[in-house]
Formats: structure tokens, C-alpha cells, sequence
């Protein structure tokens, strides 16, 4: 794909409902632009998808949508095959490969060799204006800025399955976003960030020890959606995920198949309580 492209499938993607952020086709191509793949039909864009490439360690798929009129013809079919070919070859042998498949698209992934893990549950809450206070005990919530990226980076490793730096780089410093990390004893026990969205925010990822961490951090991220929407992308593997989200009177209203093909990752899933995105992991 050109970068004009990213840009129209993400417009694609909010078509879908599935509301990305404000600057996800900056951030997503900065990641990996080889992973961006086009369809074309007659010279126009009718499909594609995203197959993000993580140190070659791991890889993702997403963002596979093609537009309405091509439907139904077996075009899909094709482009998806050659998404995961295309992935295939770009990762070290025996390198697992994740996507999050909207539930009717879930036996068709499973043909394709992807094995299903879990439900991964996008929770609504509206935020007003002004926000509830948080009450947060003893933790300690900064701005992720000040904690040592190091320590940011390896926090991450533990729930997700390859190094990701450069993601992560950008993702934490982006614009109209707010990036916090929760300290106990100056140890890193969790971080999040929420970035605004076509329709208001979106928290993701949320990662902690416990409950009381990511109560915590949900908490202070938040206030930044005062007015609006709140999204959160919990993994319904991890139940006192769940618990958080049921906790502050969020209503289910979208969700996608977590699925593998190859060997799953060894996860801390008791620490994931959002995932970071639908689209690249």
C-alpha cells in the first residue's frame, strides 16, 4: 500500500464501526509500512489488510476488510490467503501469528489453520463531565514520560509476544492521548494509555499486576473522556478484567475472536486488562 492508502482503509475501518484513533494510520505505518498490503481490481483499492511483521519474532494480522460491493465473490478469500502467505514469509520459521476475527469471520480463519484462544470483549462507559475523583489508595500513578523507557519495554514484554520499541515509542508520545504507568515501592506495577477516537476514547493497552493497579490507572485515563464514550478491548480470558469492566458499568458492545496460528505465546494474561489494539496486536 501507499501511505494514501493506510489512510483510506482506516476511514474503511471506521465505516465497519470498528472506531479508530485519531492518528492509528500515522502510528501503524511508522511501525511497519511493509506490512500494509493493497488489493486492487482494475487499478482501484478494493481490499486489504495489515501484517505487521513484530522483529520477525511474531506476526499480526488485521485491518482485513473489503469494501461491500466486492463481497460475496470470492475475492476475499483470495486477498486473505495471501495476507497470511505473505506474513508467513516474513517471520523466522516456527514464529506464531495472532489476529483478532470478527465472530462471524471465526470458521473461516479456522480453515485457514488459526486456532481460537479467547474472546477479546470491547466495554462501553460514558464518562461525565465533570469526572467522578479517583480514589486510588496507595498507588502511585505518573505519567509514563517519567518512568525509563527500558522499564516500560520490558513491562511490555511480559504481555506481549515479541519486543516492540518502536511501536511503543510512538504509541505512549502520541497526540490527543494520555499515557500513565502506576508505581509501587518505584517498581513499574502497570501502564495504560487512551487516545481519542472517531467516537470518543479508547484505553488500550491496560496492563497491571492486579486489580487494584489497573482499577487505578482506569481510573486517571478516565478523566480524559470526560463528555464522552469510554472504550476499553478486554480479554475475556483474564476474569478480573472482566470484574473492572462490570465494576464501572460498562456495557458490551463489540467483540472479535482472539485466534493463533502456530504455537499461542507464553502471556501474562492475568496482567492484561485491555488489549492495545484490534488492528496490530
Amino acid at each position: 500500500m501507499t501511505r494514501p492508502e493506510v489512510d483510506a482503509l482506516v476511514d474503511w475501518a471506521a465505516q465497519e464501526g470498528w472506531n479508530p484513533g485519531l492518528h492509528d494510520a500515522v502510528l501503524f505505518w511508522a511501525t511497519d509500512p511493509a506490512a500494509f498490503i493493497a488489493a486492487e481490481l482494475d487499478g482501484g483499492l478494493i481490499g486489504g489488510g495489515a501484517i505487521t511483521s513484530y522483529n520477525s519474532e511474531f506476526g499480526f494480522v488485521g485491518f482485513f476488510i473489503v469494501q461491500p460491493a466486492f463481497r460475496g465473490k470470492g475475492l476475499g478469500h483470495a486477498i486473505w490467503h495471501a495476507l497470511r502467505e505473505r506474513l508467513l514469509a516474513r517471520l523466522q520459521p516456527g514464529a506464531g501469528i495472532g489476529l483478532d476475527g470478527v465472530f462471524a469471520m471465526q470458521d473461516h480463519y479456522a480453515k485457514g489453520g488459526f486456532v481460537f484462544a479467547h474472546r477479546d470483549i470491547r466495554f462501553r462507559a460514558e464518562i461525565p463531565n465533570p469526572p467522578v475523583t479517583p480514589v486510588v489508595g496507595n498507588e502511585a500513578i505518573v505519567p509514563l514520560g517519567e518512568v525509563p523507557f527500558e522499564q516500560v519495554l520490558a513491562y511490555d514484554r511480559g504481555c506481549f509476544p515479541a519486543p516492540r520499541p518502536g511501536f511503543l515509542t510512538g504509541w505512549i508520545a502520541q497526540s490527543d492521548s494520555l499515557a500513565l504507568g502506576c508505581r509501587r515501592a518505584g517498581k513499574l506495577s502497570g501502564y495504560g494509555v487512551v487516545r481519542r477516537c472517531r467516537e470518543g476514547c479508547k484505553i488500550g493497552p491496560l496492563f497491571a499486576d492486579d486489580v487494584q493497579a489497573a482499577m487505578a490507572l482506569y481510573a486517571h485515563l478516565a478523566v480524559f473522556a470526560a463528555g464522552g464514550p469510554l472504550f476499553l478491548d478486554t480479554p475475556e480470558n483474564n476474569p478480573a478484567a472482566l470484574a473492572l469492566a462490570y465494576q464501572h458499568q460498562m456495557v458490551e458492545v463489540f467483540g472479535c475472536a482472539r485466534m493463533y496460528l502456530g504455537p499461542p505465546p507464553d502471556l501474562a494474561h492475568e496482567r492484561i486488562f485491555g488489549v492495545t489494539t484490534f488492528e496490530l496486536g
